[in-house]
């Protein structure tokens, strides 16, 4: 069964890189681009899962969690950049 849902996983996935690269790159807005940037972010670390259980293999997991907390700090320092125009605040 495996067999099947693995690459049709691949293609779906690939898929929605590629219109997500296409938001992103159209935007209209720079809000918009943020969205489409973290819901890249999304679609790469589903791949990534998708690939390590093809392999069978644990340390693709890992690597996607790494991913998913760097990619959580970016979104959270664009969005804070946009509304405040600074990421870190000096007092």
């Amino acid at each position: 069964m495996l067999t099947l849902v693995i690459p049709v996983s691949f293609a779906v996935l690939g898929l929605a890189c590629l219109l997500t690269l296409v938001r992103l790159v159209r935007g209209p807005s720079l809000p918009d681009r943020i969205v489409a940037l973290d819901t890249l972010n999304i679609n790469a670390i589903a791949l990534i899962v998708v690939y390590g259980i093809s392999l069978r293999s644990t340390v693709f997991f890992e690597i996607a969690l790494l991913i998913a907390v760097m990619g959580f700090i970016g979104t959270v320092a664009l969005t804070k950049y946009l509304q405040r125009g600074d990421i870190i605040e000096l007092k």
